[in-house]
């Protein structure tokens, strides 16, 4: 049974892809996560008691930063304009 509010990754690799053939670049894992993250987030704001999904989202949330590290570290431009695009930080 589908999702009222399913992630659309095919748009959202659309968006985010740096070139025709490209599925894992750190821009669309990362943007897939955090896609992935603002969905169980609601999830568990309806569900407070379902630790299984908290600890889901912990893990997610623990990978998204380490992407995040690497492409601060390998390309910083690409790394700002990405938090501006997913207004990650503030």
């Amino acid at each position: 049974m589908p999702h009222s509010k399913a992630i659309d990754k095919t748009k959202i690799i659309g968006d985010y892809k740096t070139h025709d053939t490209d599925t894992g670049s750190c821009d669309v894992q990362i943007a897939l996560l955090s896609a992935r993250i603002n969905h169980l987030t609601e999830h568990l704001r309806a569900n407070r008691k379902d630790f299984h999904t908290r600890r889901g989202l912990l893990a997610m949330t623990s990978r998204r930063r380490k992407l995040l590290s690497y492409l601060r570290k390998n390309d910083l431009s690409k790394y700002n304009e990405l938090l501006q695009r997913l207004n990650l930080r503030k």
